[in-house]
């Protein structure tokens, strides 16, 4: 299957075949009739399950699969052989399938900064067609936490610090995934953003911060996206484990958002029988460990539970009846299982498409005289600089992808110079021989990487802080700085770091963890062959006691394992408005090799338009952003777009506004509400770079 056939139209899945007769694995029970609803053929077939049997469908059934080995599966429930139920298969993960080898892609930030929807629903159908072609039916992705700070290891595996820009690259990673015939798993519902004590830690945020900036991405994945499965996390909220939250998972996801699908336990999440299935966890895919002395999903001791009076059978019934019912809106038992067989994946492609991926999310952050791009037909002569860049870069744990194929910045930046230019390699563990390494090179490139993962959170923001004793990142960098005044630096991170030496070089470049054809990528936007598409998703501060948690160990890591989010709504670039000094790279950011202009704001209730013009001699991305800030508030973003422009094209870009772009949670109405006044929107190449603005009145208020 090509690219072309990967990115296919979405579909509704929860739309079942009309016909009588089920065409896939059913057989011929009662159940099978497909022109019955979901929800009576989920009936029927707890009807003909016994009582045991129905308890072993609460969870999976194979401990093997975390491993990632070829031929397994992150989870694994096997099914009733006497009914025809076949087995479920579920797999990692967010930036490609954990399951032997498969094509790396780059992180979720870096897919979260390229800002195109577009892109978004293309990764995703990659990532569910080879899913799909090594024998899965649910793929646990997309990741939707806020980046509350950019220390939490787990920021790679994020879509930024902005509510809005999450919830809308979310909703086209669901359906591009899910129309290749897999059900989405969206994660870590909720709030789940440290991995630093994260299987204990309570988490005590207010209300409306809850619904503005830490649940609307959840709430878009079901409304608007329709994902089929939601993923509980560790976690406490407000007191209760977030799988056994009755506020989180019954008022909250089933009864205001009317999801339909089943809930799904993060691995050893699942604290207490009784309370969780109270709560709506439907399912664990891994009853073989709890991380806190709790209890799991396993039928021994789910009968036990049954036995003691601490649940019921009709408990374990309404989550089994949840789960069946999911598979049968989505086709599962209508279908021929899908085969593992990575054969027929079209790993050229997939490379290809891996490598545009990480091209649109590269992020141009500083470019000085110029510096970039490189000409390859001047340049005699080329400093590679850094270890980092002869590595391969990801972030471990659900997103340790192994790749097919692999190209490293130093090799795609060797075949993209040709053999006309020299092009030295230092690996920069001395950094003054490093340096003589540069001196008479025509220019510099060093590349250097940052260590994050799941499970720990980063203990700085400095390159080095977490990695092994060796490389001296932040000290390599400034002596190649001093050798060669033309240095450009390539950063490979899992989200923002501290960039001490960003005024003694030329350019910078932040490419993330790129994935498999990552260093081709790096080397296309270095030699100018691509226009770097990225802008950032998520703020780099000036210095380590700019963040909205320092020097509050309240708020984070947590004191006596309590957590509390008493910044607000002041996350990311809303907490460093009118701030001095101003961050080092705002949010939003991210230069362009074209001259891009922004004119001709027109504001209306439902919508915002502007003219984005290429006035440059080279094509290139524009990303205009808007902004709404309400009376007495912060500006947020609310609407973005990713145009190509041709050198001298212009176009009109029109971005929607809904009546929540205007409204905030009013937690005594319980609801959304916009309050009466004059709001402002803007139009800017960053948070704090707002170019044009206007203003408009809403709820019968007044602009003066």
């Amino acid at each position: 299957m090509g690219a072309r056939a990967i990115v296919v139209a979405v579909v509704l899945l929860a739309v079942w075949p009309g016909a009588a007769d089920a065409a896939g694995r059913c057989g011929s029970h009662p159940w099978c009739d497909t022109s019955l609803s979901p929800d009576r053929r989920a009936d029927l077939l707890i009807g003909a399950l016994t009582p045991a049997e129905r308890i072993g469908l609460l969870a999976g059934d194979d401990p093997q699969g975390i491993t990632g080995r070829a031929g397994t599966h992150t989870g694994a429930a096997l099914g009733v052989p006497r009914l025809d139920l076949p087995p479920l298969y579920l797999t990692d993960g967010p930036v490609g399938v954990r399951q032997g080898q498969a094509t790396a892609l780059p992180s979720s930030i870096s897919l979260a900064a390229s800002f195109n929807r577009r892109l978004a629903r293309r990764d995703g159908a990659l990532v569910g067609n080879e899913a799909k072609l090594k024998g899965n039916d649910v793929v646990y992705a997309p990741t939707v936490n806020l980046l509350r700070t950019p220390l939490w290891g787990r920021a790679f595996e994020s879509l930024g610090e902005d509510p809005f820009l999450t919830a809308r690259m979310a909703v086209q990673w669901i359906r591009g995934a899910q129309a290749q015939g897999v059900i989405a798993n969206v994660k870590h519902f909720a709030v789940n953003n440290q991995e630093d004590h994260r299987y204990s830690i309570d988490a005590r945020v207010d209300e409306r911060t809850l619904f503005e900036l830490y649940l609307p991405q959840f709430e878009a994945a079901v409304k608007q996206a329709h994902v089929g499965s939601v993923m509980c996390s560790y976690n406490r909220l407000n007191g209760p484990h977030a799988c056994e939250n009755r506020w989180l998972l019954q008022q909250v996801l089933r009864k205001r958002w009317g999801f339909r699908g089943f809930v799904v336990a993060d691995y050893g999440a699942s604290k207490h029988i009784g309370s969780g299935l109270r709560a709506g966890l439907d399912f664990e895919p891994f009853p073989f460990i709890d991380y806190d002395g709790g209890e799991v999903y396993a039928p021994a001791a789910v009968q036990a539970a049954i036995a003691a009076g601490r649940t019921s059978q009709a408990a374990v019934d309404r989550a089994v009846h949840r789960l069946l019912r999911t598979l049968f809106a989505y086709g599962f038992f209508d279908r021929a299982a899908y085969a593992d067989d990575e054969a027929r994946i079209d790993r050229t492609a997939h490379a290809q498409e891996a490598r545009r991926l990480a091209e649109a999310g590269i992020v141009l952050l500083q470019n000085i005289g110029r510096a970039l791009p490189l000409d390859a037909k001047r340049l005699k002569s080329l400093a590679v600089i850094g270890a980092d860049g002869d590595a391969y870069k990801n972030g471990g744990g659900s997103s340790n992808v192994q790749p097919y194929t692999l190209v490293t910045p130093r090799q795609g930046i060797v075949t993209r110079a040709g053999p006309g230019v020299d092009v030295r390699y230092d690996p920069g563990s001395d950094p003054a021989r490093a340096a003589e390494v540069a001196r008479t090179a025509d220019a510099a490139v060093v590349v250097v990487a940052d260590t994050a993962g799941e499970a720990a959170d980063k203990p700085c923001l400095a390159l080095d802080c977490g990695s092994a004793p060796g490389l001296k990142r932040d000290e390599l960098i400034e002596r190649v700085a001093a050798a060669n005044k033309r240095t450009i630096v390539v950063l490979e991170t899992a989200g923002p770091v501290l960039t001490p030496w960003r005024h003694k070089v030329e350019a910078i470049v932040e490419a993330w963890y790129p994935g498999s054809g990552g260093g081709a990528a790096i080397a296309r936007v270095l030699f100018g062959d691509v226009d770097p598409g990225g802008r950032l998703p998520a703020t780099f501060p000036n210095g380590p006691r700019d963040l909205p948690t320092s020097g509050n160990r309240s708020r984070y890591p947590g004191v006596n394992g309590v957590v509390r989010y008493s910044e607000r709504g002041l996350v990311g670039y809303r907490w460093y408005q009118g701030r001095r000094p101003p961050p080092a790279f705002p949010f939003g950011h991210g230069l362009s090799y074209a001259r891009v202009e922004f004119r001709g704001l027109r504001v209306r209730k439902r919508s915002a338009s502007i003219t984005v013009a290429n006035a440059g001699r080279r094509a290139g991305i524009a990303v205009p952003q808007l902004y709404v800030q309400a009376p007495g508030g912060r500006r947020e973003l609310k609407g973005f777009e990713s145009v190509a422009l041709r050198p001298g094209q212009s176009t009109r870009v029109r971005l929607k506004l809904d009546s929540r772009a205007f409204s905030h949670w009013d937690v005594h109405r319980d609801r959304w509400r916009i309050a009466p006044g004059c709001y402002r929107v803007e139009i800017g190449s960053s948070a704090q770079a707002i170019v044009t603005r206007s203003s408009i009145a809403m709820n019968g208020g007044r602009c003066r």
